[in-house]
């Protein structure tokens, strides 16, 4: 179906895609791995035409092609899901899903009618009966803009589909409709590309893996031919150890918050001590977000008292947050976390820029960011490259970067390893357990059960906007989460 041949691709100071060649066949779902930085998104952008390779070749059904931007690979039967989200939060879902493509009337009026009844019949078919076609995208969750992005993509009817980190925000009920969607396709004879860090949906939904690092091409195998070890030791070249997690927990309670409540939650109270990760699960909706949010000041806090290091405290806006030392990495990184037109560096000191009186030091800025940048292995040429260039594990270590050097007390961590690859991950979770035993404390958001297991000390669990239960690190299992977070 798909030929990439002899591709290359530069950028300032990086290459990132060096002489690659892929082959990507019909009915068959195909996945793609690699580190951060790998290039994989670079290769999928050169495939649907918002980037042109330096080099190489580019053949579909064994014909030659010119992808010269998104409308002509729509033309061609190629379709994406984006691991950061394409929508616009001012249109509503129907009118992000038929961009450009609604129904009309003799008079060129958009028939509405028409284009809900098109867009439900789409929802219909994904399961998604809680997502309205006239509902505006900015009120949906992440987990439902996740979706509809996908509908999106299938309301194409491709005959190529590239899936880029697709169920980094979804539900387990979400992840699997999008899986049997998957294996549907593939039985229509359609080509998946399949982009994603966790490898057990790898295993059990590909047929065959190709693997990239640094830009170059490593080889492709069959699933069933490879194990996860191997596959992890030829995307990072080095062997991923899993660290032994001793508890930092004290018994000073550095945050406590009684009968809080917001947006989507209400009465939810609990303590934090100084040196523990307390981990916050529950179903994406749930209102775990909500929560770290109005901690943070940017949601109103409706009632309930907050204490830091046992005073009450009033947290109307996150400059409070930051004055009191508390700190929040967002789960939507790209739209909240990070200023993508602005440097590395830039980025890094954004909360806390180093100054000398009225004087802001550049030097002193580029200095900083670059002590960060060896420490937390961002990979880019220079501090001075604009984020929005970065890969997202890079981006997100950005932000971590930032944190860093502000030095909070408390720290908010929504989904941090949302789309970082293997090596990536264990890195930040050194990175938390480190801030731990220093004697920070951090309230972990992650909707990856493992994830939690492996770093929190106590796991609260959270249903409806209420907590439903509290599990210790020595009783706590995937199994039991589950339970509290559907019962």
């Amino acid at each position: 179906m798909v030929q990439l041949r002899h591709i290359s691709k530069h950028f300032p100071g990086v290459k990132a895609l060096n002489d690659v060649s892929l082959y990507i066949r019909a009915g068959e779902i195909h996945a793609l791995c690699g580190e951060n930085g790998a290039g994989k998104s670079t290769l999928m952008n050169i495939l649907t035409g918002n980037l042109r390779p330096d080099a190489g070749q580019i053949l579909l059904r064994d014909q030659p092609v010119q992808i010269t931007g998104p409308a002509e690979a729509t033309r061609l039967g190629l379709a994406i899901v984006y691991q950061q989200l394409s929508l616009i939060d001012s249109l509503t879902v129907a009118e992000n899903i038929f961009a450009n493509r609604q129904p009309y009337n003799r008079f060129g009026l958009i028939q509405y009618n028409a284009l809900y009844e098109q867009t439900q019949q789409l929802l219909n078919q994904l399961a998604l009966n809680d997502i309205r076609p006239q509902a505006r995208v900015a009120d949906l969750s992440p987990g439902q803009k996740q979706m509809v992005e996908i509908a999106k993509a299938l309301s194409q009817n491709p005959e190529i589909l590239l899936l880029d980190e697709p169920t980094a925000s979804l539900t387990e009920r979400e992840t699997a409709t999008l899986f049997a969607l998957i294996r549907q396709l593939r039985a229509q004879g359609k080509a998946i590309v399949y982009i994603s860090h966790r490898l057990t949906e790898i295993f059990a939904l590909a047929d065959c893996v190709s693997i990239l690092k640094d830009g170059t091409y490593q080889g492709t195998e069959r699933i069933k031919d490879v194990t996860p070890d191997w596959l992890i030791n030829r995307m990072v070249g080095r062997e991923i150890t899993a660290e032994q997690n001793t508890s930092s927990a004290t018994n000073d309670v550095l945050l406590q918050v009684e009968n809080l409540g917001g947006l989507r939650f209400q009465g939810v109270s609990f303590q934090l001590h100084r040196g523990e990760i307390l981990g916050l699960a529950g179903l994406v909706g749930a209102g775990r977000t909500e929560i770290a949010r109005t901690i943070f000041g940017i949601d109103k806090q409706r009632s309930g008292i907050v204490r830091l290091n046992g005073e009450v405290v009033q947290i109307d806006h996150p400059d409070d947050a930051v004055r009191l030392g508390i700190g929040y990495l967002p789960e939507e990184r790209k739209r909240l976390g990070l200023f993508m037109e602005q440097s590395v560096a830039q980025n890094i000191v954004a909360v806390r820029p180093p100054v000398a009186g009225p004087w802001f030091r550049a030097g002193r800025v580029k200095a900083l960011a670059e002590s960060f940048r060896q420490q937390l292995g961002i990979r880019t040429p220079s501090v001075n490259v604009r984020v929005e260039n970065l890969s997202g594990g890079n981006q997100q270590k950005t932000m971590l970067a930032r944190w860093l050097l502000a030095n909070p007390d408390l720290l908010l961590v929504d989904e941090p390893t949302h789309g970082i690859d293997v090596g990536g991950k264990a890195e930040i979770y050194t990175l938390l357990r480190q801030l731990a035993a220093q004697g920070k404390g951090i309230l972990l958001i992650s909707s990856e059960l493992p994830e939690l297991l492996a770093l929190s000390d106590r796991i609260l669990v959270v249903r409806d906007g209420q907590l439903s239960g509290e599990l210790s690190r020595s009783e706590a299992t995937e199994e039991k989460i589950m339970a509290l977070a559907t019962d």
